[in-house]
């Protein structure tokens, strides 16, 4: 599956594999859709998933089997928000690197963002994208932009872009700052029955700034990026989609006002989901006093009272998803002074281990819990067909080895970049293994 290549690792995915029936053993299956929590063995044939059961059902062809005690077994994870960077940098990352670091990670599934260059705003670069993505080792779903070029001037031909195979809109890296214009949109949405996913920022208040406005920015000497530039966009975005019925999705959720109006919105029936991201849950702006231009991102990472609202509500349902905004760039965007550097940080590699290691270790969120924060609502928001292990069904797995002690060292990663803000933290729980279609695409091998 994996052989070296001029000192690289790369993926090699064995075909052959999906002829003959796969049989996962002694693993804890964990599919929250089906209330499904037990150790049972999981019967793979073609491709789907034709069994679920504590014995082995009778089979007249010889089946190849998986022995994965001690671990999870659950259904595909799936990362709502990604930049591939393809077209127009792939010096900074390509479908095929990021899909490796994607199925490195864990990941079956992936939704790229539309800010590429060219901008994803047309259905030929829509179909670019998905013609790309056929022979990688995890399914990509394209993100078509709301706006042509995310000028936020005149929309985005949703129609051609959702037949071509776009799951949802995005200006992602902007708000679409004409409210008229984003309530046609949340109207147009509505035609498709795609969301909208809606990056929450007034940018006339963060104009020129680096990291969260407050006091660690007035002690390190850096302008700042107030929490209410987020919070403002997110009330006009809730109350669009109030007035106007569409579905809308808030980005990369980082502060505690923003969680409120999130929760409130639902309270009142709001067709609202939300998503935050593993740098919101571990981090702080604290984390920033070293200057490490690896814990930079848009937005900023905020109060250690804005992370302890963030994690409550992923605990309360008022965060539906946990994404990686996975954002990767060259060594010449962050080897630069913290002022000049640029704004993100990579993440698939490192989610779930961030995720395992501050949340489900620490009884925050149970297994069946990051479940449907990584798998089902992902699913269910983007209208895919993963999230699950029913019958039927694709054969979409990840295998979580729980109790796995690990240091990330980004000179490992499957990405391009090594822009990773968690580089040298130790972490517990990875993905052992990856099954895309009933086909072992990765297996992490072990020290």
């Amino acid at each position: 599956m994996l052989k070296k290549e001029n000192g690289q690792t790369l993926f090699q995915i064995d075909a052959t594999q999906a002829t003959q029936p796969l049989l996962i053993t002694g693993g804890r299956v964990i599919d929250p859709a089906n209330t499904i929590d037990d150790i049972v063995k999981v019967l793979i044939v073609d491709g789907k998933i034709v069994s679920i059961s504590k014995e082995t059902p009778p089979m007249s062809e010889p089946i190849r089997e998986l022995d994965v005690r001690g671990q999870w077994v659950v259904p595909g994870l799936i990362d709502m928000h990604v930049h591939l960077r393809e077209p127009g940098r792939e010096d900074k990352e390509t479908i095929l690197t990021g899909t490796q670091a994607a199925a490195a990670g864990g990941f079956t599934g992936i939704a790229c963002m539309p800010n590429t260059n060219p901008v994803l705003d047309e259905e030929s670069k829509i179909r670019y994208v998905i013609q790309r993505a056929e022979e990688c080792p995890c399914r990509v779903f394209p993100i078509g932009s709301i706006t042509k070029g995310l000028l936020g001037e005149e929309l985005s031909p949703f129609g051609e872009m959702v037949h071509a195979g776009a799951v949802a809109v995005s200006d992602d890296g902007k708000s679409v700052r004409k409210s008229a214009l984003m309530k046609n949109a949340c109207n147009y949405s509505k035609s498709f029955s795609v969301p909208l996913i809606c990056h929450c920022e007034e940018s006339d208040l963060t104009a020129g700034g680096h990291m969260n406005e407050g006091a660690v920015s007035t002690r390190l000497g850096l302008r700042g990026m107030p929490a209410i530039a987020e919070e403002i966009v997110v009330a006009r975005d809730i109350m669009l989609a109030e007035y106007t019925g569409a579905r809308v999705h808030i980005a990369h959720v980082s502060t505690a006002g923003s969680v409120e109006l999130i929760r409130a919105a639902k309270a009142r029936g709001v067709r609202l989901s939300a998503e935050t991201c593993p740098h919101y849950i571990a981090l702080c702006d604290e984390d920033c006093a070293t200057y490490d231009t690896n814990k930079k991102m848009n937005p900023p990472l905020r109060t250690r009272a804005d992370r302890a609202a963030v994690i409550a509500g992923l605990t309360d349902g008022a965060i539906d998803c946990i994404a990686s905004d996975h954002a990767p760039h060259v060594s010449e965007d962050k080897d630069v002074e913290f002022d000049a550097a640029s704004f993100g940080v990579i993440g698939m590699e490192t989610m779930l281990g961030v995720v395992m290691t501050y949340l489900v270790k620490k009884d925050l969120l149970l297994p069946a819990d990051l479940v449907e924060k990584m798998s089902l609502n992902p699913s269910r928001i983007l209208g895919l067909a993963g999230g699950t292990l029913s019958l039927g069904s694709n054969a979409d797995i990840t295998i979580i080895d729980p109790l796995a002690d690990w240091k990330v060292d980004s000179r490992m990663f499957y990405s391009k970049a090594r822009n990773c803000a968690f580089e040298g933290f130790d972490l517990q729980g990875y993905a052992g293994y990856t099954i895309l279609g009933g086909r072992i695409v990765y297996q992490r091998r072990k020290p």
